[in-house]
């Protein structure tokens, strides 16, 4: 591991922490060329997972891509970074788990919108908004008409079949 400080490749791990919940390992280290501490976390990567995007090209996974648009969806909402952290575990997992090495940003999509309707309504018409572009009143009006019947209806767990169909 390089020194953040002065760039050596030198250095010794000092404590290791391991985290279930989200399967990394937190790691204190010291450079042994200029003595600086930092702090470095690993995580176990199962596979590499290609996206497949709208107009056919192949891009690496982004974790932090996927943690920056949820972090800008729950902006100065009731949502914690540890929710959020555990959020793109979880959706980090669940494509993990698909047999495909590719997949598609519109499944990413989905995930995300499913997950974060559950998480927190507002913070989902926000990704919505942007995710399906909205560009007229109306296409939120739409959205917030099916939440707010949802929400009379029943607390589900994932989007009812009619999301799917007339949201997405």
């Amino acid at each position: 591991m390089r020194c953040p400080y002065c760039n050596s490749s030198d250095s010794q791990v000092k404590d290791s922490r391991p985290n279930e919940e989200d399967g990394t390992i937190r790691r204190r280290r010291v450079c042994n060329e200029c003595g600086a501490k930092f702090t470095t976390i690993e995580r176990v990567q199962l596979r590499d997972i290609m996206v497949r995007k709208v107009g056919g090209s192949l891009q690496p996974f982004d974790r932090e891509k996927l943690a920056r648009s949820i972090q800008i969806a729950c902006r100065k909402r009731d949502v914690s970074e540890e929710q959020i952290e555990k959020f793109v575990t979880s959706i980090h997992r669940r494509l993990e788990a698909e047999n495909d090495d590719s997949v598609s940003s519109e499944q990413i999509g989905e995930m995300v919108s499913e997950s974060l309707l559950n998480l927190d309504p507002i913070a989902f018409i926000r990704f919505a908004s942007v995710y399906k572009k909205f560009s007229k009143i109306s296409d939120f009006k739409k959205i917030i008409n099916h939440i707010q019947e949802n929400e009379e209806n029943e607390k589900t767990s994932e989007l009812p079949k009619k999301y799917k169909n007339s949201l997405f």
